[in-house]
């Protein structure tokens, strides 16, 4: 299979419990949305992480970076586009652009993943997953 990319997105409203006083959104929320951008990109592709963990195979982060642009407020529409860079061999990446309703670019980021079997060693994705992570037409 050929190296591609593939970018799933889903669109959220800033609750008033992810900002501070200010009612600007908090710092961590932009990992959290990144996190449910991962979840949201695999349910799209007809993946869930609860099937892959019944199934002995668990995906952690080694590694998050999120860079700020802009900020985000109380009640924002931000779409998290989701790409899927690497989801073969050991390792997943996936990288992460949240946008405002205005298309403004208020965060960007990249995650690492390493993927466990049941006993927690590493293994590659496992060939059935590698096909649907990156089936087109889901």
């Amino acid at each position: 299979m050929a190296a591609m990319t593939l970018t799933r997105s889903f669109t959220l409203t800033v609750r008033y419990a992810e900002t501070d006083a200010q009612g600007v959104v908090h710092h961590a929320n932009y990992l959290v949305w990144f996190e449910e951008g991962r979840s949201e990109f695999l349910r799209q592709q007809g993946c869930f992480y609860s099937d892959m963990e019944r199934d002995g195979f668990f995906v952690i982060v080694a590694k998050a970076e999120v860079d700020y642009r802009a900020p985000s407020y109380y009640e924002d529409r931000i779409t998290i586009a989701t790409t899927l860079e690497q989801g073969k061999g050991r390792m997943m990446v996936f990288s992460y652009r949240a946008t405002n309703q205005e298309g403004v670019l208020v965060a960007e980021g990249r995650t690492r993943h390493l993927v466990l079997d049941a006993e927690r060693r590493m293994v590659s994705v496992p060939d059935r997953y590698v096909e649907i992570l990156y089936r087109k037409d889901s």
